[in-house]
């Protein structure tokens, strides 16, 4: 799995074409900085007319000395029709001082603290925000030979305007930080089996941290195909440890999209089995579940939901 860090990031020709980088939303002429000279994040954003709620964003979230500063940053920057597509009032629910923290949160999730090239970017999946959770990274390959960067499914209308602390790429949707694996599996609403098992076994505060993980979840159709009395066996407490090596054996450390695992053989998981993986005419397969959702993305982790629970 590639994933961006500062010290592994190299100064690339942009492989956006040109034609991108002189769209309406923000042209090069107009961000161009005076005599020549590039100006910080901020002043450039300023100058470019085109982020007047961006720069009101960063000015109540307390940011502007951060984005002027050293760096470097590279900012995925919402233009202003970006913020109009937000459900009415919620700019101005979070320019409110009270959800301050909220507001911060949002903003530093545009903002890699490192200087990112669109080439440097096509080149991983992943790239670490100062706010800690993983941007997704996609390029689309689409007609007459050209190439589109997508960020968390923001489509970057303008790419590499350069700074004096970093670089600025123009997005067309204002992205919103993601919920943990627990929070995410929840909102689905097919995982209450699951979530009960690892409130059982507790599992919750490890699915919830930092550290990234993979999980192979099996939904609530695949546990209720166990048979009769095997979940409500799991669940009693004197089968706790049992449990959590059944669970366990659902979860990989790291963070894995689905187009890694089909090219590995086996994927070894947290409660120290590998689990084997297949791909044959009728999909993928880890052990004897077969994958039936990928890429469920989280802020901690990717769910890939399996229609079968594993047993070790």
């Amino acid at each position: 799995m590639k994933f961006l860090v500062a010290s592994s990031l190299v100064a690339l020709s942009a492989l956006i074409p040109a034609s991108a980088l002189a769209g309406d939303t923000c042209s090069t002429q107009t961000l161009a900085a005076t005599h020549g000279q590039k100006q910080d994040i901020v002043a450039t954003a300023i100058g470019a007319g085109s982020f007047q709620t961006l720069v009101a964003a960063v000015q109540a979230a307390g940011l502007v000395d951060t984005l002027k500063g050293k760096g470097p940053f590279t900012v995925f920057a919402p233009s202003d029709e970006a913020f109009a597509k937000l459900p009415k009032g919620t700019l101005e629910s979070l320019l409110k001082p009270e959800n301050r923290q909220q507001l911060v949160d949002i903003l530093t999730y545009h903002v890699v603290p490192a200087e990112v090239t669109s080439a440097a970017a096509m080149k991983v999946d992943f790239a670490q925000t100062v706010l800690g959770q993983a941007l997704r990274v996609e390029k689309l390959d689409i007609a007459d030979g050209k190439t589109v960067l997508r960020i968390d499914g923001a489509t970057v209308t303008a790419a590499d305007i350069a700074c004096s602390n970093g670089v600025i790429h123009v997005i067309d949707t204002v992205l919103l930080p993601r919920k943990n694996l627990v929070e995410t599996a929840k909102a689905a609403g097919t995982f209450k089996t699951l979530l009960a098992a690892a409130q059982a076994a507790g599992l919750v505060d490890a699915l919830s941290g930092k550290e990234p993980l993979t999980v192979f979840a099996p939904s609530d159709e695949a546990f209720a195909k166990l048979p009769a009395g095997t979940v409500e066996s799991l669940l009693k407490p004197e089968n706790k440890e049992k449990l959590a090596a059944v669970l366990k054996y659902h979860v990989v450390a790291g963070r894995h999209l689905a187009k890694d695992v089909v090219t590995l053989k086996e994927v070894a998981t947290l409660n120290g089995k590998h689990a084997a993986i297949r791909v044959d005419g009728s999909g993928a397969h880890i052990a004897d579940a077969k994958i039936v959702a990928t890429d469920v993305l989280a802020a901690n982790g990717v769910i890939h939901v399996i229609d079968t629970v594993m047993l070790p």
